[in-house]
């Protein structure tokens, strides 16, 4: 096999398992993103296993309990980079910034090898780490990008930062298209285009929904790629699930001016029994056993493709 298809069928085959894995949570636990995970599986593997330059990890790394608070004194504390690897001045930065999408990053960390794959039984256990809604000590992040619209501004002075140190590294930020309803989002954007840093590669999982229901019905953004350019940005609008495009757009030169590549997705990609919940994919919460049981038998099929 080519080393192109090799990494086709690694992506894929990890975009499977982040479906597979975030669905079985949630028939476990009765709730759970599902409709993140379907949006943008293909986006964070591609990011992982092709996009980024990370330090390879030695192995998996199984979540610890809670650190403790940052200080003098702590000498335990750590984020969660270092599910990334180190900081390196030559390697890439990732940044999480809605942070309900905290439980496909960890599915991602696991399918991509850098988390231990009972990873998620620790999930929104008290003392974890591997938090609902991810802090900077939950695996994959090191910072909390708190309220949607803040992980950018974040993202965005590390990125200057990086650019004064002369460090060659590239700052990588995944972000949800509701976040773009935000003023603070546009600011940080704003700021990026003006100070011209070309070290930025933001990519946003444009699934259309929101918590409310339809994005264009609770708060339109479009034509999003066009407000973008306006504000400086180099922009590409691409099919989200196309991890050849996913790869390529993070290749092409954009000197002078932060990337934006505009993922448009399905909510309920490769688990179509979700789409019965239109418009509201936002959390999924069973209305009856009857219905966990259907998304279970749903789930079996699905692992019986990966056995296949």
């Amino acid at each position: 096999m080519d080393k192109e298809n090799l990494w086709h069928d690694k992506v894929k085959k990890a975009s499977h398992g982040i479906r597979c894995r975030v669905l079985e949570h949630t028939v476990k636990n009765n709730g759970g993103y599902l409709s993140q995970a379907c949006s943008s599986a293909e986006i964070l593997s591609t990011l992982y296993l092709k996009v980024m330059n990370l330090e390879s990890l030695p192995f998996p790394i199984t979540p610890s309990l809670f650190p403790g608070v940052p200080g003098p004194d702590n000498d335990f504390y750590c984020t969660g980079a270092v599910y990334n690897g180190s900081r390196g001045k030559n390697l890439d930065r990732f940044f999480l910034s809605p942070s309900q999408y905290s439980l496909v990053l960890y599915a991602a960390l696991i399918e991509t090898g850098r988390m231990a794959a009972d990873g998620l039984d620790h999930f929104n256990k008290d003392g974890s780490v591997v938090e609902m809604i991810g802090a900077e000590h939950s695996p994959g992040m090191e910072v909390m990008s708190g309220s949607l619209g803040q992980g950018i501004s974040q993202a965005a002075g590390i990125a200057m930062a990086r650019k004064l140190h002369g460090e060659t590294g590239r700052v990588f930020i995944f972000m949800s298209d509701g976040e773009f309803q935000i003023g603070q989002v546009w600011e940080a954007i704003q700021t990026m285009a003006f100070y011209k840093l070309d070290n930025i590669i933001i990519y946003v999982d444009i699934n259309g929904f929101q918590c409310d229901g339809k994005m264009t019905s609770v708060m339109n953004i479009e034509p999003l790629e066009k407000r973008l350019e306006a504000f400086g940005m180099k922009v590409f609008r691409i099919d989200g699930h196309n991890i050849e495009e996913l790869s390529l757009c993070a290749e092409i030169n954009h000197e002078g001016k932060p990337s934006v590549i505009l993922c448009d997705t399905c909510p309920y990609k490769d688990i179509t029994i979700l789409k019965s919940r239109y418009p509201k994919f936002h959390y999924l919460r069973f209305n009856s056993e009857e219905e966990r049981k259907n998304y279970r038998d749903f789930l079996l099929e699905m692992q019986g493709e990966v056995k296949g």
